[in-house]
């Protein structure tokens, strides 16, 4: 039976579209942050993986072997059962990928039994690290952005998936990060990923969308989103490309995150608002919290609206040459639809 072949990022990240990805590490390891889409099928649990290290560099690299096999061996048969039942889910694939930390013994170990067994085996070389550093490297390259940019309540998330419909390639950087970018934007329900699983995700959303080799949507976005920050390289490519600003009435969009926050626990809406309280100011701090105790919930979005506008105004406009990047787009209302067309004649006025 042929040996594990052992491949390089590229030739693993491609083969991942088609077959599954097996990360054998420990569980914590896994839950910190994993290959996308990877199953974690670990070798050692969080204590054994403890010992299994202790060991090594305590006593000898054969000491913490001989103590990998007495954990490995009872687990042979479940590691091949939970293999078929990973592969049955992705139409029966022969073929898996399999990696550890650096690509040793742990994925070795592994990518030997289930060779054994029968299934084609691909492990990649450098293993997980090799892998971050891929991630790392992506945010370093040249891209070819458009920035959808507009105040808070212009509906650019809506837009952004009008935009996706199109079959323009977009990013949803919220939705990478489990946030919608403000002190209300979290979502309790499903916590943000921790910033290295972030990083992941993100770096194989533009390795995907680069491919089309057109210009890549994303919405102006603060550099922190919740807990997450969007590295600085890609940070500063973002801040250099065109923004195309949506100029939606104040009115309109006040309407607009009623319907969305307002439907928020008003404890939650009351925390929130004490998030951004030294930047909110003492004053309109307390009449938005009166509002929001009177029920008056249109006053108190209106305060809080009116810091969001004036935060992001700043924001906009300080960016270098911001007159030649900024193109204003007026609309009458947050009509996706309506707002599209109204885009797509900007980038042709632009481009005639």
């Amino acid at each position: 039976m042929p040996n594990p072949d052992k491949i390089d990022i590229s030739a693993f990240i491609e083969l991942a579209h088609n077959h599954p990805v097996l990360d054998v590490r420990s569980p914590a390891e896994y839950a910190h942050a994993h290959f996308p889409g990877a199953y974690n099928l670990p070798l050692f649990n969080n204590d054994e993986r403890k010992e299994v290290g202790t060991a090594y560099k305590q006593e000898s690299r054969e000491k913490a072997i001989k103590i990998g096999l007495d954990f490995f061996g009872p687990k042979m048969r479940k590691v091949v059962e939970d293999a078929e039942k990973i592969a049955a889910e992705n139409n029966n694939s022969k073929t898996l990928l399999v990696h550890c930390w650096r690509g040793g013994m742990r994925s070795a170990a592994i990518a030997w039994l289930l060779n054994l067994y029968g299934f084609k085996i691909y492990t990649l070389a450098g293993g997980y690290k090799n892998f971050r550093a891929w991630v790392l490297a992506q945010f370093s390259l040249p891209y070819s952005f458009h920035i959808l940019g507009g105040y808070t309540g212009s509906g650019k998330t809506l837009l952004l998936q009008e935009i996706k419909k199109s079959n323009w390639p977009i990013i949803d950087l919220e939705a990478l990060a489990i946030h919608k970018g403000s002190a209300f934007g979290d979502n309790p329900e499903v916590p943000q990923p921790s910033q290295e699983m972030f990083e992941n995700n993100l770096a194989m959303a533009l390795y995907e969308q680069n491919k089309n080799n057109k210009s890549i949507w994303l919405e102006d976005e603060s550099q922190r989103i919740g807990n997450v920050s969007i590295p600085p390289p890609l940070w500063y490519c973002m801040r250099n490309a065109p923004v195309w600003f949506l100029n939606i009435p104040f009115q309109s969009r006040l309407n607009y995150i009623l319907k969305d926050y307002g439907k928020l626990e008003r404890n939650k809406i009351a925390d929130s608002i004490i998030r951004i309280k030294k930047r909110l100011g003492g004053l309109e701090t307390k009449n938005a919290m009166n509002f929001l105790i009177e029920d008056k919930l249109q006053d108190c979005f209106a305060i809080l609206l009116r810091y969001y506008d004036k935060a992001y105004h700043n924001s906009l406009y300080n960016r270098s040459e911001a007159e030649k990047l900024i193109t204003e787009i007026v609309c009458s209302d947050n009509t996706t639809k309506t707002n599209f067309i109204h885009l797509k004649n900007a980038l042709q006025a632009i481009h005639k």
